[in-house]
């Protein structure tokens, strides 16, 4: 019998996923990593914010230890959420402010030379983030560059290839920094460090490699970012997370996952990729989300494409000759 997409595709017996990723965790820690516990970065989002109440359920809140790792660029509401969930969840957690680390590598001064290069009235108390555009157009995708000056005034232009792919490499310091703190906590500890990514994320390569995509589990790869919503209402979670709206929290301008990454908002991407994944007509798709046949069909394309382009932030390192001790442990 052939799948048809309906509000309902993503429905699930959520205790019966808590338990049975529950059960998962343990047995990872015991059989597989042989850690004590498990280290969390916590970035107010609702990924993370449900990854740590299902570790919490897993293990119990002494053996979960979070991390609030904000820095220069961070809003304050993300740490606020954050130090929330932990309370909430009765686990141990400190605060660490990476933006000194950042400083002292270069990395806010690697991302303004670029922006510089587009804007040269750029400045300190300026605010960016990167966007992207034309795609859904019927164009070819690009970047744009988006600063505001002290006084709010927006300004936008297209960033050439080398501006974004500077200001992209310096902005994935803050992921590695990140990750770099977890592991030191993790070793500290003997605990596993955690990755938060959701279904779509993870599919779509939407992480940095060595960077947020490092981890020794990852809890909730399997599930919708929709299904992750339920999740954290089910766990009865703070409603400042329950109801906080995805964002990537990397740049000084606000800026959504859709505006620079994604086709479309989460929850139209949910169904998108659940209905790629099961062979539905982008026609059916577009009755569904109420959009044009050309966009779906747009966002069919995209599905794969990022898939494609972004498989080697899965890939472990390429050897040039097996070592088949080694692989034979696997």
């Amino acid at each position: 019998m052939s799948k048809r997409l309906s509000d309902d595709v993503l429905s699930f017996d959520m205790d019966k996923e808590v338990k049975k990723i529950s059960e998962s965790l343990r047995e990872i820690l015991r059989n597989k990593l042989h850690k004590r516990g498990l280290v969390i970065a916590m970035s107010g989002g609702v990924d993370s914010s449900v990854s740590a109440a299902l570790c919490v359920r897993a293990l119990g809140p002494k053996k979960v230890f979070g991390l609030l790792l904000p820095e220069q660029d961070s809003s304050s509401s993300s740490s606020d959420r954050g130090e929330l969930l932990a309370k909430h969840l009765g686990i141990e957690y400190i605060t660490h402010n990476i933006a000194s680390t950042l400083e002292a590598i270069g990395c806010y001064e690697w991302r303004d030379e670029a922006i510089k290069e587009t804007f040269p009235e750029y400045s300190d108390g300026w605010k960016n983030k990167i966007v992207i555009t034309g795609g859904m157009e019927g164009k070819y995708n690009h970047f744009n560059l988006v600063v505001q000056s002290p006084d709010g005034v927006n300004k936008e232009k297209k960033l050439g290839l080398k501006q974004y792919l500077q200001i992209v490499a310096a902005t994935n310091y803050k992921q590695r920094i990140r990750k770099t703190v977890e592991y030191f906590h993790a070793d500290r500890l003997n605990y596993a460090v955690v990755g938060t990514p959701n279904r779509v994320e993870y599919d779509q390569g939407f992480f940095v490699k060595n960077g947020d995509g490092s981890a020794d589990v990852k809890p909730i790869a399997h599930l919708f970012k929709t299904q992750v919503y339920a999740l954290a209402r089910h766990f009865g979670l703070p409603e400042e997370i329950c109801s906080a709206v995805p964002t990537t929290d990397t740049y000084s301008l606000a800026q959504g996952q859709d505006e620079f990454y994604y086709a479309l908002p989460y929850e139209k991407m949910d169904y998108s990729l659940w209905a790629y994944n099961n062979n539905i007509p982008a026609g059916e798709l577009a009755a569904y989300l109420e959009i044009d046949e050309a966009l779906a069909n747009y966002v069919y394309n995209d599905i794969k494409t990022k898939r494609e382009t972004t498989h080697h932030l899965h890939a472990s390192a390429v050897l040039v000759e097996k070592v088949e001790e080694i692989d034979r442990m696997d």
